[in-house]
């Protein structure tokens, strides 16, 4: 499967989901799709992100737009770290890596000096038709959602 660019039709891929759920891209057709990808389930940065989505979720929903959040964790992580923050979205196991793999979001990272490979934190905006509208790569926590949020909106007036 070739990886994700800008302006083309995303591959059609499935993920299992919180909920005891599949994820398919084709079931979400007529709605605008936001993915994120974050590093861990319960850490600082990813737990702010989820809540900052959590928070503008109505927006979103307004928006006719679903987000769903990716990591590496287990789908029982998963579980646990929506319900302790109240996510209204799911989240995506990804512990094969196909989908990082598919967004190439797998990168070589320092972590207390060593080099390890690990998800860098990117969001994607895949649009009502399947394509890939827009990719935030390397992404800092603190105002990103109400840039993806106007982003949407932008694709909502196109």
């Amino acid at each position: 499967m070739s990886k994700v660019q800008l302006g083309k039709k995303v591959a059609d891929f499935k993920a299992a989901s919180t909920g005891e759920k599949t994820f398919k891209l084709s079931d979400y057709k007529d709605k605008n799709l936001v993915v994120y990808f974050y590093p861990k389930d319960n850490t600082s940065g990813c737990t702010r992100e989820g809540q900052d989505f959590r928070d503008n979720y109505s927006k979103f929903k307004r928006n006719k737009t679903i987000v769903v959040g990716v990591s590496r964790d287990s789908l029982k992580s998963h579980e646990n770290f929506k319900a302790k923050q109240e996510f209204p979205f799911d989240l995506l196991s990804d512990q094969d890596e196909a989908l990082c793999t598919l967004f190439d979001v797998i990168k070589e990272k320092n972590m207390y000096g060593r080099k390890v490979m690990g998800i860098e934190r990117s969001t994607f905006l895949i649009d009502s038709h399947g394509k890939l509208r827009k990719q935030w790569r390397k992404v800092k926590v603190d105002g990103h959602v109400e840039e993806i949020l106007a982003a949407v909106r932008e694709l909502n007036r196109a």
